[in-house]
Formats: structure tokens, C-alpha cells, sequence
């Protein structure tokens, strides 16, 4: 009989069903909480990690499931957790609160059967040195959670912070009357987006979606992959958050002009330029990226050039008549789907995106011709990587002002238009009485020409 090694060491054909899954998710979340790693990247079908990648299409799925249950309810697992013990856990015990969250996380949030995730995360324990003395204080805390989740939970959620203090402090400063809203919106699971190519009221009519203020179709979760829907094989349509169809579509002319993408990858704003007919290069630094990038390009029909450079390398003499820039930052805007940010995030690297943005300005204004249109981007909530940035690029280039957005173009989204012209959504918009359909992601926007 063949035998084959899991990643931890186990022999994965004698484990239990679904002891594979739980030590992975264990694993991982470790990697997020204690190494600041990427949920993404761990979980990059390609080159995620390995304990991930080995699981089959399944486990995968369950994994990924415990990872954004856990990460969305952190503080309130932890505190669930602690209130459960008599005496503190070990300071040196970090790998068996992985296996509590763990198991915490579908007895608390999953539709997984308690009995099994206390089954399992027991067997995990047992079978992991590091943890084998406590086998019987999960079994006991567990089961006591699974008793005692109706009566205790909505207490603890209630007086527990939902993120961590320097991501709530920050929301809190920023948006004042807003920042309640949006810390409840960001514990539930996003909706999906899709910019079609053409029809949106047709689309929504075939998915059973709606039509959103920015063009975009908002449908429920699919219960398989997204690709499996109707229009994904034609490339009808692509998926993408409401709020990040914005920039592409502030530019006020995109028919016929030569437009560079300089931050592209993955494509879904490099597809709403070359869709309205624009000659779009698309840049990228990661030639990882960019190949995704052709790739949902080709699947939706569209032909743009591209370059493999960093965005500050670029070199143009004649310019462009417009240049899109999403630049990186802290993506604090899309903790709903990415809820592993405010772990894996800090104020430091809001201040060190802020200068890398700066300088990517500084050099895209560059890249624009005499009559021509910047538009910067990106997904952070916080306004130092927005409106503090832009301020100061427009205190050091008088030449330069903001090209005010009309609020009268987007009815419904009246509220994210600044007084200065510059857009600035946040989750909390886009109300409704359904929270899984409610929201967009936290985008800056603004649209940049010569005075």
C-alpha cells in the first residue's frame, strides 16, 4: 500500500477524513497572525503553501472557508476562547491556540457539525507534540463552546472590538459618523461584482443580480466557482468590486487616445479601458502578473499592449494621453474580502506605501501629455495613502489641480463625491437590507490635469 507524506510530516492516507484540512488551516493562520504572511499568497493555487496546495478541491475549499470565518472573528474567537479557561494559556502555546481558533471558528461560524470539529481538533492536538499534554483542555473548552455559543457569544461580540486597536483607532478618526457601519459590514462575507462587457440590465436578468450606480451587476455567492456561471467561458463579463470599476471610468474621453495602465495585473481596469476603446499599455514589475493579465485579457477578447516594467521605470518621451495609476498601498479598503489585512498591516506601512505612491505620482505626472488626464487610485481607507498624498503633490506642483467628479454622474453615489471632487467610497455605502448584497470596498479616486 502506498503511503504519502503531508507537508507537517503525517502520513496523510492514516489520518482521519478532514484532520488534513484542519492542520493546514492551523498552519496558515499561524503564518498570518505570527509572520505577517499574505492570505493571498498562502493561498495562491499555483505557488500557495504547500500544505495547502497538497489538499484536494474539497479540503481547499473548507480551508479557505476556516481561514475567513477565523480571520473576520479574531478578537471575538479570542476572547470566546479566554473566557473559557481558567487559568491564561501558556505564552509559549501559540500553536495550540491555532488548533482552538481553528476548531473555534466552525463551531462558531461554519455549518461543520461541533461534534466533528471537537473530534478533530482533539485528534490535531494529540498528534502534534507540541500539544499533546493539552488534548484534553481542547476537548473540554470545545465541547463547553458548542454548549454554551448562544448564550455566550452575542455577549462577548458584543463588548469585544471587532479588529485590531490600531485599525479600529484609525477607521475611527477618519470616518467619524461612518465608522460603526463600517466595522459591522466588514465582519460579513462581500458580495460579487461582475463589469460586463455590455447589457448589464440583461446580466443581472440571467444571474439574478442587480444593477448597481457604477454599471456594475451584483449577484448572491454562487454555490460552485464563478467561472461556472453563465457569460465567464465567452468572456461576457469579468469579476470586479463596484468601487474599483471607478477610475477607469473618470477619464473624460478614452475612444481613440493612447492610455497607459501602469500598475495593471491583474486586467480589470486594463479591460474598462480597452472596452471603451482606448489603446491601452498595460504595465506590470511581476511577469507572474502580467501573464494573468494576458490571460484574462484573451479570455474577454481584448488586445492591449504590455510591458514588463516597474511603474517608476517607465519611459515615454512623447507621453500619453492619459495614465491610470492603482498604485499600491495598505488595501485596507478591502478587509471585507481580504480580512487577513489588519494582521498582516500596520500604521508603519501606511506611511511607507504613502511615500511609495508619492514618488509613483511624481513620475506618472510625468508620463502625461499637455492636455492630458492622471488619474491615481487605490484601495486603502486610510487618507494618508488618498487625499493627505494628493495634497501634498499638488502643494509641491502648482502646475497641477484636481478635475472635480460630478456627483450627478453617479445617482445612488452622490456621497462619495468629496467637496473637493475627488471620490472616496467606503463599505458602509451602497446600503441594503440584505448585508451579504450591501457595500463596496473603501477606493480613493481622483482625476489630475495641468492648471
Amino acid at each position: 500500500m502506498r503511503h504519502g507524506k503531508t507537508h507537517a510530516g503525517f502520513d496523510q492516507s492514516d489520518l482521519k477524513p478532514g484532520l488534513a484540512a484542519r492542520q493546514a488551516a492551523a498552519r496558515l493562520l499561524s503564518a498570518v497572525t505570527e509572520s505577517r504572511a499574505s492570505l493571498d499568497g498562502l493561498l495562491d493555487p499555483a505557488g500557495g503553501n504547500p500544505a495547502f496546495t497538497g489538499l484536494g478541491d474539497q479540503d481547499r475549499l473548507l480551508v479557505r472557508a476556516i481561514l475567513l470565518s477565523a480571520l473576520r472573528h479574531l478578537q471575538v474567537i479570542d476572547a470566546f476562547i479566554d473566557r473559557l479557561v481558567d487559568n491564561p494559556l501558556p505564552e509559549g502555546a501559540k500553536a495550540l491556540r491555532q488548533v482552538l481558533r481553528v476548531g473555534a471558528a466552525q463551531i462558531l461560524y461554519l455549518d461543520v457539525p461541533d461534534r466533528a470539529a471537537v473530534d478533530l481538533a482533539v485528534t490535531q492536538a494529540d498528534s502534534d507534540p507540541r500539544n499533546r499534554r493539552f488534548a484534553g483542555l481542547v476537548n473540554a473548552l470545545l465541547r463547553r463552546m458548542g454548549r454554551e455559543k448562544d448564550t455566550l457569544l452575542p455577549e462577548i461580540a458584543a463588548e469585544t472590538p471587532d479588529f485590531p486597536e490600531w485599525f479600529e483607532s484609525r477607521l475611527h478618526t477618519s470616518y467619524v459618523a461612518d465608522a460603526k457601519a463600517i466595522l459591522e459590514i466588514l465582519s460579513e462575507p462581500p458580495a460579487i461584482d461582475l463589469t460586463v462587457k455590455r447589457d448589464a440590465e440583461g446580466w443581472a436578468e440571467r444571474l439574478g443580480g442587480v444593477v448597481l450606480p457604477t454599471g456594475s451587476v451584483r449577484i448572491g455567492r454562487p454555490e460552485g466557482p464563478v467561472s461556472g456561471l453563465e457569460g465567464y467561458d465567452d468572456g461576457g463579463w469579468w469579476v470586479q468590486d463596484a468601487a474599483a470599476s471607478l477610475p477607469a471610468q473618470l477619464f473624460s474621453k478614452l475612444e481613440g487616445l493612447e492610455i497607459v495602465d501602469l500598475c495593471a495585473a491583474p486586467g480589470g481596469k486594463t479591460a474598462q479601458l480597452a472596452l471603451a476603446g482606448a489603446r491601452v499599455t498595460a504595465c506590470d514589475q511581476s511577469a507572474t502578473r502580467l501573464d494573468r493579465l494576458r490571460g484574462n485579457l484573451e479570455r474577454l477578447g481584448l488586445d492591449v499592449a504590455t510591458q514588463l516594467t516597474r511603474a517608476q521605470d517607465l519611459v515615454a518621451p512623447e507621453g500619453f494621453d492619459g495614465v491610470l495609476l492603482d498604485a499600491p498601498c495598505s488595501s485596507t479598503g478591502t478587509v471585507r474580502r481580504h480580512p487577513d489585512i489588519p494582521y498582516t498591516k500596520g500604521p508603519e506601512d501606511i506611511m511607507r506605501l504613502a511615500r511609495v505612491q508619492r514618488d509613483l505620482l511624481d513620475h506618472a505626472a510625468g508620463l502625461v501629455r499637455p492636455d492630458g488626464e492622471l488619474v491615481f487610485s487605490n484601495c486603502s481607507l486610510d487618507p494618508e495613502e488618498g487625499e493627505e498624498m494628493v495634497a501634498g503633490f499638488l502643494a509641491d506642483h502648482p502646475g497641477w489641480k484636481i478635475r472635480p467628479v460630478d456627483p450627478a454622474r453617479w445617482p445612488g453615489l452622490e456621497a462619495a463625491i468629496t467637496a473637493k471632487g475627488e471620490v472616496r467610497t467606503h463599505p458602509a455605502m451602497l446600503a441594503n437590507d440584505d448585508p451579504r448584497l450591501a457595500g463596496l470596498d473603501g477606493f480613493y479616486a481622483v482625476v489630475l490635469i495641468r492648471s
